[in-house]
């Protein structure tokens, strides 16, 4: 359902999260090894997030990426629309147009079947945050892999 872009971000975010100390930055390199994440792409992504200013980084040899207060409380879905844009949540799952309740043409038969599950995937991924992720993720015990 998520690009592999969307997913990669997602779960840097939350390692950034977890691992977040005081004063502390993470190479790209420790976060692409720990994540298993192509470093130039990873690269490419968390440049993107602190573009959009939803975590912070400083350059040089004690330079890194650092979760910032914005990082635990940015919902899922502001990650994906910066990522991915509204596709996901917009398109019909067929054409190329955006769904559309208002003109019966521009609908696909799986319009009225995706409308109440489109719903339920945006409220879930609004409501969810980084930090609410992260502080689940510490208190399972299950380990899931980030």
């Amino acid at each position: 359902m998520l690009s592999n872009t969307s997913r990669y971000a997602i779960r840097s975010l939350i390692y950034l999260v977890i691992h977040y100390e005081k004063g502390k930055k993470i190479g790209i390199k420790k976060i692409a090894e720990n994540l298993d994440i192509p470093s130039p792409f990873l690269g490419k992504i968390l440049q993107t997030l602190t573009k959009q200013k939803i975590l912070s980084s400083t350059k040089g040899p004690n330079g890194g990426f650092y979760a910032s207060e914005k990082t635990g409380e940015t919902s899922l879905i502001e990650i994906i629309r910066i990522i991915d844009g509204d596709d996901l949540f917009d398109k019909c799952l067929i054409s190329n147009k955006s769904c559309n309740d208002a003109n019966d043409n521009n609908k696909c038969s799986l319009h009225d079947h995706y409308k109440s599950i489109r719903k339920d995937i945006i409220s879930m991924f609004s409501d969810y945050t980084i930090g609410r992720l992260a502080e689940e993720y510490k208190d399972s015990d299950i380990k899931i892999e980030l």
